[in-house]
């Protein structure tokens, strides 16, 4: 191949298509390079996408025009809005999805996609010209041109995968690893280390007694991750629930020293979060079971997935110990679970952009930054192909702030504290939760992608009719009122104190239990002032929200106000903490080391005190003046 592209993404896996995508949307000519073309965003572990914190990852994906909700959409077998229970900021969309529709509807997507061009091989080195990226090299001696290189490995990067005694080189099973890229990096002066993963066994269905099991529906009201709601869902698959016991605690802590993770054979840091079934046995040992989640795979196909039972133990005890699970006692096995270990590279390697700092022109996303999880890696992927393009053109990187987007707070975790085992997102890393609601994600981001030229004018028809529904809706809200004789049957029916004269709407709201949806039929005033009206459920969920938590929602954006002020106090680039002594000794040294770009970053850095930050905004006063 003697062409040259604008940019070069490495490996076809969540990060990597986003990437692609969004950089030849953009205007970029883009060459997609991976090992296996059948195989693009590849769900290598559950079928399933969203979840608590994910969820809302994906419809921002969805709302800078990402590709990963539509594709989840078409695939869905199965819908629910996790943490109905709760508040807003915890309603969390998850999918269940046919595997096989995934891949092939990403490749549909992709070749589709003006700009972009593929090549399968596997990428061995990254070509440099004076510090700068300038392409690829390839196994079969290939060298691919470029202005910007993306690297999205995935776990293939000196993948090594562990059945019990047994390891096999690859990144995922039955598939080679990636052999060289680490090793050059390092030579380049990168930082690399090693994380685990894993994956539990695949089952056949038919040998399943799910009668043993309890059946996990999906919503009635199934919405779709996309803004765009192209394919909603008309017919669901059941999940089922079951439960490991005593004996199976029992056949794994009598194996354990077979397991790799625990014979010395693993040496790498896994997901706390999501832990081995060694692990949860041995960690929480007063435990006498634990949460089996039975998702299928797809439409047209036996396999299931046994979400919860992730092992490396030996495969025959693999197949004693789930045999005395309630519903698998004659389970057949397709394939084993596994532990794999990979190469990744500590983020804070990166500027807030995702390019490398050693590096110019280089970009990693994905589980090469140390994040697990197809939402944190397609994120990832999106923003590093928007920011290759942006500098390729001599434009400012996009860099969404934490109080915009869970993207943001993703993004300025790993490039400001690091990570020393697999990160996966949770709404409780983010300070702002009310108002990075999952519903809100078009309202805060497609303005922003509608400028970029990410998405299209239907997009933002489609966001300014919602706006202005929204608008409609509250203005009728806090005018209309509703009498006793409309309300108090309902008020009762929830609990909730009956009322002895006409009030608005608005004060009902503020009570616990009481919707929106439900008040808006009783009340004959709102009935005669909106006869016309016809509102979309997410806008009357979304409007309820900003009436029921307004004072939640001020405080948190005069929080957020705040820490922008920070944010827009630059701070140069290099920039020696060594020489301003009056920082304490642990702040310098944490400040040297990650070089923050703001006074914001440098505050979010663990171990630096907030007396320094103020000590050091002195500090850059003294430089602006000393400059001028």
């Amino acid at each position: 191949m003697t062409q040259e592209f604008d940019i070069i993404v490495v490996g076809g896996g969540h990060a990597g298509c986003e990437a692609a995508v969004a950089a030849a949307k953009l205007g970029s000519k883009t060459l997609l390079v991976t090992m296996d073309m059948t195989k693009f965003a590849q769900m290598s572990c559950n079928p399933a996408m969203g979840g608590v914190a994910k969820g809302q990852i994906v419809r921002e994906i969805d709302a800078l025009g990402g590709y990963s909700g539509l594709v989840s959409d078409y695939s869905a077998i199965q819908f629910r809005m996790l943490n109905r229970s709760k508040g807003p900021a915890m309603w969390s969309p998850r999918t269940q999805n046919d595997r096989a529709l995934f891949t092939t509807k990403w490749r549909e997507m992709l070749e589709d996609t003006p700009n972009l061009y593929f090549w399968q091989d596997s990428v061995t080195g990254i070509l440099l010209e004076s510090n700068i990226a300038v392409g690829v090299s390839t196994s079969l001696g290939i060298n691919l041109k470029a202005k910007s290189v993306i690297l999205t490995a995935g776990t293939f990067m000196n993948g090594v995968i562990h059945v019990g005694e047994k390891q096999l080189g690859g990144g995922r099973m039955g598939e080679k690893s990636s052999q060289g890229i680490t090793e050059q990096l390092v030579s380049l002066g990168f930082n690399s280390g090693r994380m685990k993963t894993g994956t539990p066994p695949r089952i056949d269905g038919r040998s399943l007694d799910y009668d043993k099991m309890e059946a996990q529906v999906g919503d009635s009201d199934a919405r779709s991750f996309s803004f765009l709601n192209r394919y909603p869902i008309k017919k669901q698959r059941d999940c089922h629930i079951t439960y490991t016991n005593n004996t199976v605690h029992e056949i794994i802590n009598d194996s354990i020293s077979q397991s790799p993770l625990y014979n010395g054979q693993i040496q790498s840091i896994g997901p706390r979060y999501c832990p081995s079934v060694e692990d949860k046995v041995q960690r929480f040992a007063d435990k006498d079971r634990h949460q089996i989640f039975v998702e299928p795979e797809g439409w047209k196909t036996h396999e299931v997935y046994v979400n919860g039972f992730s092992t490396s133990l030996p495969l025959e005890v693999q197949q004693k110990a789930i045999k005395h699970i309630p519903g698998f006692e004659n389970a057949v096995l397709f394939r084993p679970g596994y532990a794999i270990e990979y190469d990744f590279f500590p983020p804070t390697q990166l500027n807030l952009s995702l390019e490398t700092k050693n590096i110019q022109n280089l970009f990693f996303a994905g589980q090469i930054n140390g994040t697990t999880g197809y939402e944190e890696a397609a994120a990832q992927g999106l923003m590093a192909g928007i920011n290759a393009h942006r500098k390729n053109t001599s434009q400012e990187a996009l860099v969404l702030t934490r109080e915009q987007a869970y993207i943001g707070v993703l993004i300025d975790d790993l490039i400001t504290k690091g990570t020393d085992e697999p990160y996966r997102m949770f709404t409780s890393r983010a300070e702002y939760r009310i108002t990075l609601r999952q519903d809100s994600a078009d309202i805060r981001l497609t303005p922003i992608a509608h400028e970029l030229g990410l998405v299209s004018d239907e997009r933002m028809d489609r966001l300014k009719e919602k706006e202005k529904q929204k608008t409609s809706l509250l203005r009728a809200v806090k005018k209309s009122s509703i009498t006793p004789t409309e309300a108090n049957d309902y008020l009762i029916d929830q609990s909730s104190k009956p009322i002895s004269q006409s009030v608005k709407i608005e004060s009902l709201l503020l009570r616990p239990n009481v919707k929106l949806e439900d008040l808006i039929p009783l009340s004959r005033e709102f009935s005669k002032t909106n006869a016309s009206g016809h509102y979309q459920e997410e806008v009357i969920e979304a409007t309820e929200v900003l009436i029921k938590y307004a004072g939640y929602i001020k405080r948190e954006r005069e929080m957020a106000q705040k820490m922008l002020n920070l944010d827009k106090v630059k701070i140069p680039t290099p920039f020696n903490f060594e020489i301003h002594q009056s920082i304490s000794t642990e702040s310098r040294e944490k400040l040297q080391q990650h070089q923050p770009v703001n006074l914001g970053q440098a505050s979010r850095i663990p171990g630096v005190k907030p007396v320094d930050i103020s000590v050091l905004m002195i500090a850059l006063e003294k430089h602006v003046s000393h400059e001028t």
